[in-house]
């Protein structure tokens, strides 16, 4: 029982990482149409922002409300570069799609190189809380805090996300853009402004995740939010391409098949039954779980 409870709840935090990746992404492409190939530079920006921050920042620190300070230090500059890169880079593409995808991953690799040419390619200590290095008793199992953090951070973005998205102005454009962004334009409505804040939002929520990536893993990598963003995208199509609640049940179908999978069977047999599911949804829902089947 206390192994089924440990697994649950990790897999949980696993799933929690991923949902912070790919709520952004899922919003993106509904909205925009654009796949960002470049997604996790935001992720690696947010972590390596947070771990300067943390031993420079003024204020800042690996505990207590400086811990605080650093992490929104982190999301800030990974929201400003997603902001750069759509005025800059992903506007002048729009419905250009192999154009789009070629920016995006060639920023991504350069974002790569540049994070490893400033810091180095080697994975460098993270500072966490040391609260964060504990663990929690639940119902008998010792769960470590650092995936009870990620998943209470989450489940306040997930929050934050439906009520943004149900109960303001632009959340609601942001939603009958992706319904139909055509007659959202036909209305007179400046759609390029909602792409700007959900590109800001979806590197907000990525560079969250790099920054308690950090704490998760113990370590900061050049690489992180690569890795990352391969299974941020099985979860947005498992999901259904903008729906952040389909990004949420995906995330914990995916987090939980991991876990379990590769505790009981081999390890990295999880990644391969996740591509199984991947494929399963693909073939039965091609408009994901939570999707709208297009119409002609």
């Amino acid at each position: 029982m206390n192994t089924v409870v440990l697994l649950t709840l990790t897999g949980l935090g696993l799933a929690a990482l991923y949902f912070l990746v790919a709520s952004g992404l899922s919003l993106v492409f509904g909205l925009a149409d654009v796949l960002n190939f470049a997604h996790g530079l935001f992720l690696g920006v947010g972590a390596y922002a947070t771990w300067w921050a943390s031993g420079n920042l003024p204020g800042a620190g690996p505990d207590g409300f400086g811990f605080v300070l650093a992490v929104v230090f982190g999301v800030l500059a990974g929201s400003l570069v997603a902001v750069l890169v759509e005025l800059v880079l992903i506007r002048p593409l729009y419905s250009r799609t192999i154009e789009q995808v070629l920016v995006t991953v060639g920023l991504s690799l350069a974002g790569v190189a540049l994070l490893q040419a400033t810091w180095g390619a080697d994975p460098r200590p993270f500072p966490r809380p040391d609260w964060s290095r504990g663990v929690t008793s639940v119902l008998g199992a010792q769960v470590p805090n650092a995936g009870l953090l990620l998943i209470v951070a989450a489940a306040v973005v997930l929050g934050a996300l439906l009520a943004f998205l149900r109960w303001t102005r632009y959340g609601l454009i942001i939603r009958a853009g992706v319904e139909n962004r055509e007659m959202v334009t036909a209305l007179g409505i400046d759609v390029r402004k909602a792409f700007t804040l959900v590109f800001a939002i979806g590197g907000a929520a990525a560079a969250l995740a790099g920054a308690l990536g950090g704490v998760y893993f113990g370590t900061v990598s050049p690489g992180q939010g690569g890795s990352l963003l391969i299974f941020a995208f099985i979860v947005v199509v498992i999901g259904g391409m903008g729906s952040v609640v389909g990004s949420a049940y995906a995330a914990v179908a995916v987090g939980l098949l991991q876990q379990f999978v590769n505790y009981y069977g081999t390890s990295g047999l999880g990644d391969l039954c996740v591509v199984g599911l991947l494929a399963v949804v693909l073939l039965l829902r091609p408009q994901g779980l939570a999707g709208k089947v297009a119409h002609a």
